[in-house]
This record gives C-alpha cells, structure tokens and sequence, in this order.
C-alpha cells in the first residue's frame, strides 16, 4: 500500500517537471527578433545570453538608455538603439566592454539618400557569383574586430565594397550567413573608421568579433 500511496507524487513531480521545461522552451522562443536599424542609426547588439548577464547590463546602464532583448541571427542579444553618431555607439560599445566584460555588435543603416544610388547601381550590375582566387580553406579568423558587409545575396556588391575601403574583400560566415569582409584588424579605430566609410557609402555594416567569424575566401572578385 504504501508504494501505491507514493506513486501520485512521483507522477505529480513528473508533471511539474514536464509543465516546467515546456514552459523554459515557450519562454526560450519568445524571445522576438531583433529589429533593424532605422535610417542613419547606429545600433549596439550586446551579447547577452543569460538572465543574470541581461540583469548586470541594465543595472550598469542609465535608465534613459532603452534595452530589448532579442535574437540577433543565433545570438540572443540585448539592443540598444538611438545613437546618431559612431563615436557614441563606440563609447557605449567600450564601457559595456570593461564594465560588464559582454562583447557588443555595432550595426548600421544608411541614410535613403546614400541608399536609392547604391540601388540604382545594383540594378545596373549584372549578378554573378563571388568567384574564389584562392584555396577554399575555411578557417576561424583571430582576435579582433571583423566589418562585415551584408549584401543581401548580390555578389555585384564585390566591386563597389573594394572602392569603398580602398582594397580586396573577403568572403565570411557569420551565425551560419554569409558575409562579404570589408576588413579584418585588431585596431579598434581602423574598425570604425572603415563601417563609417561604409555607412556613407550605402552599405549595411556590421562590427563583431572576428573570433567568430569563418573565412571562407581571403579574395573574392567578380
């Protein structure tokens, strides 16, 4: 009798713990997706993928700074928006940095005007695949900053980021999509200074760590 009369607590736990763990897997894909930036803004990405490095970010930032958390292509990330110049996001970007040890993502989104011109040239462009000029070695990149150029599935983008940064591109993966790389360095201002170059020019750059990022091709051209 006595092993009867504990058997509907087991099966109570049992569905507790069931109850418990959809209820985590709900909570996990609630989580909405990052909205872009709006025209001519700079958006920080900090990646943040627990609750307690979530709680440590917005106690260490200052209320008038908004915070959303969301997924930012496999990263869940806490979004910061609002900063009109690239040294603000920068600065933000460096005190998340030594204050809360995350790492953040700086993203970007022309302005209409620098936008309809880089469209226009893109319609002109005949579409071609990115053709390799060396071995396909995939490889992770080392420590430091990668720029990345989101081109959106047009390889005709090649040459006009090439003019942009004044030299060859690579060709990356980053959370399982492809990028064109517009520069790869470990100095903090070479990196901002080319998304700025790239903003300007109508393209939609992104900062991340270069750690996690995969080389697929070291030169990539038309």
């Amino acid at each position: 009798m006595h092993r009867f009369q504990i058997l509907p607590s087991v099966l109570g736990l049992a569905i507790a713990g069931l109850i418990g763990g959809m209820s985590s897997v709900f909570a996990q894909q609630a989580i909405p997706v990052c909205q872009p930036p709006t025209s001519g803004e700079y958006l920080l990405l900090v990646v943040s993928p627990t609750a307690n490095n979530q709680k440590q970010l917005r106690s260490a930032l200052p209320p008038e700074l908004k915070t959303i958390t969301c997924k930012y292509l496999n990263e869940t990330v806490t979004r910061i928006g609002g900063f009109k110049k690239i040294d603000d996001a920068n600065r933000w970007a460096r005190y998340v940095s030594n204050i809360v040890g995350l790492s953040a993502i700086i993203t970007t989104r022309p302005t209409t005007a620098d936008v309809q011109p880089q469209q226009r040239a893109q319609q002109q462009a005949q579409q071609q695949p990115p053709q390799q000029t060396v071995n396909y070695n995939p490889q992770a990149l080392g420590e430091g900053y990668a720029v990345l150029v989101d081109y959106y599935n047009r390889p005709e983008l090649v040459s006009s980021v090439q003019q942009a940064v004044g030299g060859n591109v690579g060709f990356v993966s980053y959370g399982q999509r492809p990028y064109l790389l517009a520069v790869y360095t470990t100095n903090q201002s070479e990196a901002y200074n080319t998304l700025q170059k790239l903003n300007n020019g109508g393209f939609v750059a992104s900062i991340v760590d270069s750690r996690k990022v995969i080389l697929l091709r070291s030169t990539v051209r038309l």
